[in-house]
């Protein structure tokens, strides 16, 4: 595996300033994060919803975010009928597993089925093969806007891969343990990996950015469940597929090198950075104009929701009517909250989009 990380000085020297400015951000982040406010819990939710939207489109699903925005508020009484409609709600009960349980999900051949099959659990066309390694030979092909394909590169053969899927798990894991080499570069090589041997069926795309998503956070890069990693790869769907055939290219020679695909990797990290740093910079500059009184009710409303005006004044007894109203009123007018129904009924919700 080393191998394929041979680079030349410059190379070397350009992912040692990508990892280091990542790495910086890395470090704020932890300060940044705690505790989890209003704002970062509606960042998440954006997050969401984009990354889900922006993974399947990558493979050719038409939903917009707003659709997929929509299809999720009705998830439970909706009945799925598209395999567009299948695929997202697949996709965002397995991001939600994975960024609340990350700590405790281990990187075995047995998680990768299980994740599997549950990203395919609504696809009909996918029962007979999901959670399962391929049995017939596939290839990576990309859809152009027009319904046209072009195939990007052949995969690893059905019989090979377990024998290769266990060589990169393992390598992942044991160099993770000694911290030999930085993450972000096992993380990088271990993506580029699992898309070459391409071990499944269908959904290996969807599933190796579920998978970045997992070794980021459990390698301490929690701030990629605030901004969208899909929808910066989505915006650069044509580099992506570029970085992956010039490393696959050479497959399987001496000559086989992952220096273009790892400065791509590492470039989305540093864009995905850099925009989260501009909107926390955003929420700071806006957040100052609320008073500590109005921070609470934003709190409390976060918690308790929906509110009614009994419950404020009930928890805020130490502040009038009047003023707690004012208080609403411009939370409501900065779209910090939603105001349901009218009168006696009137009641109040964190707005979030």
């Amino acid at each position: 595996m080393e191998q394929k990380l041979q680079f030349d000085f410059k190379t070397h020297q350009k992912i040692l300033q990508k990892i280091s400015k990542i790495d910086q951000f890395k470090g704020e982040w932890t300060s940044i994060a705690k505790p989890e406010t209003h704002y970062l819990q509606t960042l998440k939710r954006i997050a969401t919803v984009q990354s889900i939207g922006s993974s399947n489109r990558i493979e050719g699903n038409t939903l917009t975010d707003a659709e997929v925005e929509s299809l999720l508020k009705n998830v439970k009484t909706k009945k799925l009928a598209s395999r567009d409609e299948q695929e997202v709600v697949g996709y965002y009960e397995t991001l939600d597993i994975l960024v609340e349980n990350f700590k405790d999900i281990p990187l075995t051949h047995s998680t990768l089925h299980q994740l599997h099959n549950l990203l395919l659990k609504h696809s009909t066309k996918d029962e007979r093969h999901k959670g399962t390694y391929k049995q017939l030979a596939n290839q990576v092909a990309t859809t152009f806007p027009d319904g046209t394909t072009k195939v990007i590169f052949r995969t690893t053969e059905p019989f090979l891969v377990e024998k290769e899927m266990e060589e990169a798990m393992h390598w992942v894991n044991e160099n993770i343990d000694s911290a030999e080499l930085h993450p972000l570069i096992l993380i990088g090589t271990f993506i580029y990996e699992f898309l070459s041997i391409h071990p499944y069926q269908d959904g290996n795309g969807r599933l190796s950015r579920l998978l970045t998503t997992l070794l980021l956070m459990q390698t301490g890069y929690t701030f990629i469940a605030y901004i969208s990693f899909e929808n910066i790869i989505e915006q650069q769907k044509t580099a992506y597929y570029h970085a992956l055939i010039e490393g696959q290219k050479n497959r399987g020679q001496e000559t086989e090198k992952i220096d273009i695909w790892l400065l791509f990797f590492l470039d989305c990290l540093e864009v995905l950075t850099e925009k989260l740093k501009l909107k926390i910079k955003e929420y700071q500059k806006i957040g100052s104009y609320l008073s500590a009184r109005q921070q609470q009710l934003l709190d409390f409303i976060q918690m308790k929701q929906p509110v009614q005006l009994k419950d404020v004044t009930a928890n805020f007894e130490n502040f009038s009517i009047n003023t707690l109203k004012k208080d609403l009123q411009y939370l409501v007018k900065q779209a910090y909250i939603e105001k349901l129904g009218n009168f006696k009924s009137t009641a109040y919700i964190i707005k979030t989009n």
